[in-house]
């Protein structure tokens, strides 16, 4: 036995799996990286570089992610009504009525500031108490308008796909979470499958020294790994019995977790009440969203002007009281855009979102869960397979070049 080891042959035997399973480990461990790094395009573009898989194709892969999940586990309407329309309306209220004075000195110093100076304290009271009086209504009513309307003033879609276009990191984190065990599985099990099949080059390479056995068996370790992982992740789609063993993919089996995990991370980074308000005011209808504000919230001045309004119509003219009440709609959409920068809120409506939609992501069928993670490996699949084959395939060389010496040539 010390005899055999002293051998050099049998170091270099020995090394035939021992590389194999560097290779794999190697190659797939690439392979993950490559599908998420860089964010950025490094070298010369078009050819001469390389760009996350991911990052490259983000509207696409964002596209992707929401029609396998989103749209499938909520509608616009559930959505908002998990948000609760009365509960965003007496956040509005509790957030608005402490700061009641301060709104109204600022319109009117802005618009009317001798008028509003010179006006007794006791009429400013007044303003004040109607103000206070007439809020809760009009903005229950304003709230109640857009919960009706929710359908055609929010597209969820647009609205997520713009946000993770425009944030790679948080593209990459939710695939890279919802899928941390099945990399971690490709990764480590390139090294068990390139040893496997580096024992199996081993024994070929005991009967039949020729100088291409290494390289190519090096390239089928890089290409075979990836391939066998990617299979076992996703196959079978259902679980299947054999004796007392159940067999399904690792990431099918995982279906609850990922779904906590994923809309975890749609809900209080995405899918939040504040980012809602903002499409709603600053998306494709707009417009019509901030008509509807100000048409609700502008019979705020003549209520406040009460019996008073004739007098106050003379005293401010006819301009300047439409005036008046355009800078109080236009106040009204700043203090909606503001309202809702209060991370305890966010995070309790951000809760109760959440449930419903892993309620309904857990509910889906294998065939549609999967679609959650396949398409980052799908997408260029081949580009990954072939940079691993390469890299196995070079090592394969100079395993036969530094370790045999080339001697086969």
């Amino acid at each position: 036995m010390t005899s055999l080891l002293s051998t050099p042959e049998f170091w270099q035997y020995l090394s035939i799996p021992v590389i194999a399973a560097l290779i794999g480990w190697t190659t797939n461990w690439l392979a993950i990286k490559m599908t998420f790094y860089p964010l950025e395009f490094v070298g010369n573009p078009p050819l001469l570089g390389w760009q996350g898989i991911i990052p490259s194709k983000a509207r696409k892969m964002a596209a992707i992610s929401v029609d396998a999940t989103i749209s499938k586990i909520g509608t616009v309407q559930e959505i908002f009504q998990q948000i609760d329309p009365e509960v965003l309306a007496a956040h509005i209220i509790y957030t608005v009525e402490p700061r009641t004075e301060e709104y109204v000195d600022e319109l009117m110093l802005k618009e009317y500031p001798t008028f509003w100076e010179n006006l007794p304290s006791s009429a400013r009271n007044m303003v004040y108490d109607r103000v206070r009086k007439s809020t809760p209504q009009l903005v229950d009513n304003l709230v109640g308008d857009v919960s009706d309307n929710i359908e055609d003033l929010l597209d969820i879609k647009s609205m997520v796909i713009e946000r993770l276009a425009k944030d790679k990191r948080l593209l990459n984190r939710i695939f890279i979470e919802c899928g941390e065990v099945e990399f971690r599985f490709i990764i480590n099990s390139g090294f068990y499958f390139g040893f496997l099949f580096g024992l199996v080059q081993m024994t070929v390479w005991y009967f039949y020294q020729s100088w291409w056995v290494l390289p190519f068996f090096g390239l089928m370790v890089g290409w075979a790994t990836n391939w066998i992982a990617l299979n076992v992740i996703f196959r079978p789609l259902h679980e299947k019995k054999v004796g007392p063993v159940r067999f399904q993919g690792l990431f099918l089996k995982r279906q609850q977790q990922v779904a906590e995990s994923f809309c975890h991370i749609v809900t209080h980074e995405i899918l939040t009440v504040g980012n809602i308000i903002n499409a709603i005011l600053e998306g494709p209808k707009g417009d019509r969203a901030r008509n509807m504000v100000k048409k609700h919230i502008k019979p705020l001045v003549d209520e406040t002007a009460g019996m008073g309004k004739a007098l106050t119509q003379m005293a401010f003219g006819p301009t300047g009281f439409a005036t008046l009440k355009n800078q109080v709609g236009q106040k009204a959409i700043e203090i909606s855009q503001t309202s809702f920068n209060n991370p305890v809120f966010e995070t309790d409506r951000a809760r109760a979102v959440e449930s419903i939609m892993v309620e309904r992501m857990i509910a889906l069928s294998s065939e549609e869960f999967q679609d959650l993670l396949r398409p980052c490996f799908q997408e260029d699949e081949i580009k990954l397979i072939l940079v691993g084959a390469f890299l196995g395939f070079a090592a394969g060389i100079c395993q036969l070049v530094f370790v045999f010496g080339g001697s086969v040539f």
